[in-house]
């Protein structure tokens, strides 16, 4: 058989084992006594007394130094232990302990008067940083604008309300997922303090994007704070279209009135001039032509005019259940239903609020009747009841109108509200836009999207509520 391997000696020198504290205070307190036990031991030896005397004497010498031992490792190592126990509390975290004994002039004294300090410190610090975060978690979650923090695996660590009401998910789904899985890859992505256009439901918002970083527990994490600039900057976008208009509905009024004046002329002058028939026909629908055209052109010119010389609101009490009953009444194509919700009085324009749901009534009657064909069959037309209904909701800060349709729904929801932008055959492009915009003059929103279940298409108008005054519910109109 071979021979082991003899395993190598460790060259590190052995650990010298210590006394423990207490024993080393016993071991101190009795070599302090020693000499006075010996000379003590000796001069009782020396006496005349019994063996059992002398033992005794001893003895009880050897006992009183016993106790006098003992009491002087409790008064050294007690001290020590409790401020042991107190400092581990604080390690933990729990700062109700406090040192005994603690009075100054006094060495352990003013070392209990330190401890405790630090314990009162700590205590405070502590109660700060609680007030701290949740005050900073009571503003995280008020924000309007959504933030999201991300780790450096892109998961998503933090959420507030706003960011679940973006994403339209709760906390408990979000958290833990990357920012791919929940649709804000761009996010991070994305230049710093740039537009970004989310790909969020059926809604196109644009959010200028703040990306910051923070560590938390050592561990380098991005702060995404989203600010909807939508509005601000359809506004722009609404202010250079009302130049537009204004200087290209100057320059072409100016020019069509003549232009269809004259063409009116010269159809006049020519009825009754001597022409051969065939060329005076030719020149009459000619100018016929030109006549309807400049007419159409001036209608087109009036219809944008009312984008850009649209008034501010002029307020005042508003009842919506009479309101909504007579502009669904307007509809005569088919039948609109009404589900009448609270009888609520709210403060509006009367005016814009009626101009409004006429556009998005007839809207929802001509995607229905275009669906059905119905718009040739007057049958078709009346079959088609309740084809478009308009409900109302009402919570404590604001009013929602929906009005809803069974038609084929939406094809381009992304080109909703591009001004002059339409897909009918007769459209001028203005009816959403102007909704929309008649919908944030009152500090509201609109949105339009597909129905989720069945064909058609939903639209909600939110605004907000001023003073309440809500009454028993109103009678359904059919």
């Amino acid at each position: 058989m071979g021979s082991s391997a003899s395993r190598p000696t460790s060259s590190r020198p052995k650990k010298r084992t210590r006394l423990l504290y207490e024993n080393r205070i016993s071991l101190y307190s009795f070599l302090v006594a020693l000499p006075g036990l010996i000379v003590s031991g000796v001069l009782v030896w020396l006496q005349s007394w019994s063996v059992g005397s002398r033992l005794t004497v001893i003895g009880a010498e050897l006992f009183v130094w016993w106790l006098l031992a003992l009491a002087l490792q409790e008064q050294t190592t007690r001290p020590l232990q409790t401020l042991a126990n107190v400092i581990g509390s604080l390690r933990e975290e729990d700062y109700s302990f406090r040192a005994r004994n603690a009075a100054p002039e006094d060495a352990l004294g003013e070392l209990s008067l330190e401890v405790n300090a630090l314990a009162d410190m700590l205590s405070t610090e502590k109660v700060r940083t609680i007030e701290a975060t949740a005050l900073l978690q009571r503003v995280v979650d008020e924000i309007d604008a959504p933030l999201f923090a991300f780790d450096p695996a892109s998961a998503l660590r933090l959420v507030n309300p706003a960011g679940e009401h973006l994403l339209r998910m709760s906390k408990k789904q979000l958290l833990d997922h990357s920012a791919a899985e929940v649709g804000l890859q761009e996010c991070l992505t994305a230049g710093n303090e740039t537009v970004v256009e989310l790909n969020v439901g059926e809604s196109r918002v644009r959010w200028l994007l703040r990306r910051s970083s923070f560590r938390q527990h050592g561990v380098p994490h991005t702060l995404v704070v989203l600010s909807d600039v939508s509005r601000a900057l359809r506004e722009e976008e609404r202010k250079a279209w009302q130049r537009l208009i204004r200087v290209l509905g100057h320059e072409l009024s100016n020019s069509l009135a003549p232009i269809k004046s004259i063409a009116g002329s010269l159809n006049s002058r020519i009825s009754g001039a001597s022409i051969e028939p065939e060329i005076r026909s030719d020149l009459q629908r000619g100018l016929e032509i030109i006549e309807s055209r400049s007419a159409s052109l001036q209608r087109f010119l009036d219809a944008y005019r009312k984008l850009a010389q649209m008034p501010a609101p002029h307020l005042r009490d508003v009842p919506l259940a009479p309101l909504v009953a007579r502009v669904a009444a307007l509809e005569t194509r088919l039948n609109v239903g009404v589900q009448a919700g609270p009888d609520i009085i709210f403060r509006a324009d009367p005016d814009q609020l009626e101009q409004m749901l006429i556009n998005l009534i007839r809207n929802a009657a001509d995607a229905v009747l275009t669906g059905t064909s119905a718009a040739a069959s007057p049958e078709k037309a009346a079959a088609c009841k309740n084809g478009v209904v308009v409900r109302w909701h009402v919570n404590a800060a604001q009013v929602t109108v929906e009005v809803e349709d069974e038609g084929p729904g939406l094809l381009n929801p992304s080109n909703l509200f591009t001004p002059f932008y339409t897909t009918k055959p007769t459209g001028s492009g203005v009816g959403l836009v102007l909704c929309r915009q008649i919908a944030e003059a009152h500090e509201g929103t609109i949105e339009i999207a597909n129905r989720p279940k069945g064909s058609g298409c939903l639209v909600k108008v939110v605004l907000p509520i001023h003073p309440l005054r809500v009454s028993s519910p109103a009678l359904s109109v059919p």
